[in-house]
Order: structure tokens, then C-alpha cells, then sequence
């Protein structure tokens, strides 16, 4: 489902600095190094999530950074409002912005996308016969779509966090939500029962913006890139 957006959308800034969007967050911790490989160093409360600045100056006159909520950062993109980039592709699963291209797997946030349900009726009934169902996620339109494609209707509950108590208060049968360890399922007698997306984070960037400033743009592509062959991952 592409999202939709209203007609005073912002268009890329044609001067000015650079505005590098990053996530808050456990992505934000892994970005660290890559951002020092890719020849990046912001003021270094940047990564100081106790900092109440959201907006930090570099080294390099021309890029600035901001720091905003993983799903946000998207958002930001895509609205022009910064030229590039870091969020997981989970993110852009979801909202699914014709706005932004992703030129980059950065091989760092490595997560998926999962089905879990209570551990005591995990198994006990055929998914393939459901007509409906009710899950709990903060991604109903990745829940949709996947159900959707099986002929089921989900009836989805939106929740922002505290998604593994839905199942056990009787709220949802399921939940679809992003998972790494699987620790906070297993606290809550949760099992996963389906993995519907492997992820990593992305380097994304709004097309308006590479087209107006290509150069630009292409430049902080390569530095990605060369930070990615020094630390000796596979760019495609």
C-alpha cells in the first residue's frame, strides 16, 4: 500500500547542506563505525540519546544530521524534508514511498519479520482454513498485505509497543512484529510460527533529491559503498 501524501508535500532543498536522517535506537548504535568509515563525524552527542538536540552539525560543512524515530526516518526522505538516509527495510516494506530509492544493503540492524502466537495453541489449528484473524502489529499494511495474499481477512490492531501482551489479554489471536533475539517472546510464552521478511537496514535516498543534486548525492552513495568494501560486506 502506497502511502498517500498531502499537497503541500516539501520538495528536496536545492541548497544548503546535506540532511542525513538516522534512527534512534539499536540502529542507531550500529551505525556508528560505518558512519566513522564512511568519513562521517557529527558532533558527538549525536549518538547520546540523552541529548535533547535532534539536529547536529559535521565535520563537513555541507551534511548535517538528524535523529528521529526509526519509522520516521522514511518519512523524512521521502517528504524532502532530508536527502538521505538509514532505516530498516522493514520500514520501507511498510510505508512502500515511490519517493525513495534504496541503492544500498548496509548488512547492519539484522532482524525479521515474524508471526508469533501463545506457545500453548501454536500449531493446534490449520492457518490454510482461516477466513479471518485478529493480529496485533505496528505494521498493518505489511499484516494486510500478507494475509491478503492467502485469502484471509486481518482484522488488525494497531499497536506501538507491547505487542506480545495481545495474545494473552484475549485482545488478538497472533501478532506480526519485528524480531532479533526472540527473548522478549519467549518472556511472554510467545513462539514464532512464521517468518514473513528477513532485514537489514538501508541507505535510502529521496529521488528528487538525486536528480537535483546528483553529484552530491552520488558522492555520499560511494562513501557508503567504500565503508562497506573496507568492512568487508558485499554492497550490491
Amino acid at each position: 500500500m502506497t502511502a498517500e501524501f498531502p499537497s503541500v508535500a516539501l520538495e528536496p532543498e536545492a541548497a544548503g547542506p546535506i540532511i542525513l536522517a538516522l534512527p534512534k535506537g539499536r540502529i542507531l548504535e550500529e551505525c556508528v563505525p560505518l558512519l566513522e568509515r564512511a568519513g562521517i563525524h557529527p558532533r558527538p552527542d549525536y549518538a547520546d540519546e540523552s541529548s535533547r538536540s535532534l539536529r547536529f552539525p559535521t565535520d563537513d560543512p555541507n551534511l548535517d544530521v538528524v535523529r528521529v524515530r526509526s519509522f520516521d526516518v522514511a518519512t523524512f526522505v521521502a517528504l524532502g524534508a532530508a536527502q538521505i538516509g538509514i532505516c530498516g527495510a522493514d520500514v520501507l516494506m511498510e510505508f512502500d514511498y515511490p519517493e525513495i530509492y534504496a541503492p544500498l544493503d548496509l548488512g547492519i540492524g539484522a532482524c525479521r519479520v515474524s508471526i508469533a502466537e501463545p506457545k500453548a495453541t501454536a500449531g493446534t489449528d490449520d492457518p490454510r482454513t482461516w477466513s479471518r484473524v485478529r493480529v496485533a502489529t505496528k505494521y498493518p499494511n505489511i499484516a494486510r498485505r500478507h494475509y491478503a495474499a492467502r485469502g484471509i481477512n486481518a482484522d488488525v490492531v494497531h499497536l506501538n509497543g507491547a505487542m506480545e501482551l495481545a495474545p494473552g489479554l484475549g485482545l488478538t489471536r497472533l501478532i506480526l512484529d519485528l524480531v532479533a533475539t526472540g527473548s522478549t517472546l519467549r518472556a511472554n510464552g510467545l513462539v514464532e510460527t512464521e517468518v514473513i521478511a528477513h532485514v537489514t537496514s538501508r541507505l535510502i535516498v529521496n529521488r528528487t533529491a538525486l536528480k537535483t543534486r546528483p553529484e552530491e548525492i552520488g558522492t555520499w552513495i560511494a562513501r557508503f559503498r567504500a565503508a562497506l568494501a573496507a568492512a568487508g560486506t558485499d554492497a550490491p
